[in-house]
């Protein structure tokens, strides 16, 4: 039986610790691309990484490159490219460099693996997924977007903290952009099957709720110097096994949505079912009228990303 092939684009944190756990998961073949200018960085984090496979019981043919060469007939490509905000940077700077990275790196995707399903990580995300569907033309459909499994999980992570109980007991659901505008879903969150309204009192879930949209930026705060890596590559690899064992997954992507939710042609956080095709289907929840007002404000904010973002590369195309 062949073996899947996984790509992964950008060689840092998020994108090593990702193809350690697709290679721990047994989910294919793995390519771990980085840039020329780090000649040797991409190819010996794959040959540790192979070396780890004795130890840890997998078996997974993983390369290190700097070529799109080796990327060729990909299965799944995940895009994790990108820079951080620097000191003097401003957000559109931000959106203007990472846009570029992410639409030179959707140019060769398109070329070397054009049935491919694309994964996007890079940041800020619900623009950057949208750059990359611009860019390959794919069908919309295989162009998602990971934020929503790593928001669920944290928003899971909170409540079991808070209330001494396994995550495997809860259950959760998020919609919208990835930030500060996320919806957590208080009506679709349930432990051991009972709601969590009935197990927190509302200042404590309120509390939790506002965790939950901060919780990238607590974690930036604490280690000073960097991000976290380890969740939101635990969220990719979990969406590369619904795609590579069409496990048809229902999960919180970044899908983009046309009449879905009545947003208009954009890409967002809302559940669907992710298998070997990408998003197979959308999910439309009934929202009370908060959660719906809350959407629309994340769905806005999201808007006025990609416009900006447009803009901006618009104005790059033209010099």
């Amino acid at each position: 039986m062949k073996r899947a092939k996984i790509s992964i684009i950008g060689a840092g944190n998020v994108g090593a610790t990702t193809a350690l756990w697709c290679a721990a998961m047994e989910l294919g073949d793995l390519v771990l691309l980085d840039v020329p200018q780090t000649e040797g960085m991409p190819q010996g984090k794959a040959l540790d990484l192979t070396q780890a496979g004795p130890i840890m019981g997998f078996d997974a043919a993983i390369r290190g490159t700097t070529s799109y060469e080796d990327t060729i007939d990909s299965d799944v490509v995940v895009i994790t490219a990108g820079i951080a905000r620097k000191p003097g940077m401003s957000r559109d700077d931000l959106l203007a460099t990472n846009a570029r990275i992410v639409g030179s790196v959707a140019e060769q995707v398109r070329r070397t693996s054009p049935q491919s399903v694309v994964i996007v990580v890079s940041n800020p995300l619900d623009a950057m997924v949208q750059r990359a569907q611009q860019v390959t033309g794919f069908p919309p459909r295989r162009v998602v977007g990971q934020a929503g499994v790593l928001d669920t999980a944290r928003f899971r992570a909170f409540i079991a903290m808070e209330l001494g109980v396994s995550v495997d007991d809860v259950s959760a659901m998020l919609l919208g952009g990835h930030g500060d505008t996320m919806v957590p879903l208080a009506s679709c969150c349930s432990v051991g099957g009972i709601p969590v309204t009935a197990l927190l009192a509302p200042e404590r879930l309120a509390h939790v709720i506002e965790r939950t949209r901060n919780g990238g930026a607590e974690i930036v705060s604490l280690l000073k110097t960097g991000s976290a890596y380890y969740a939101p590559a635990a969220a990719t690899a979990q969406m590369v096994e619904a795609v590579v064992r069409d496990k048809r997954r229902l999960i919180p992507c970044a899908a983009f949505c046309d009449k879905e939710y009545g947003v208009g042609g954009y890409y967002i956080g809302v559940p669907v079912i992710l298998g070997a095709g990408g998003v197979e289907k959308i999910i439309e929840l009934p929202l009370t009228a908060e959660e719906s007002a809350a959407f629309q404000k994340s769905v806005a904010a999201v808007k006025t990303l990609v416009e900006t973002m447009d803009r901006l590369t618009a104005g790059a195309a033209s010099e």
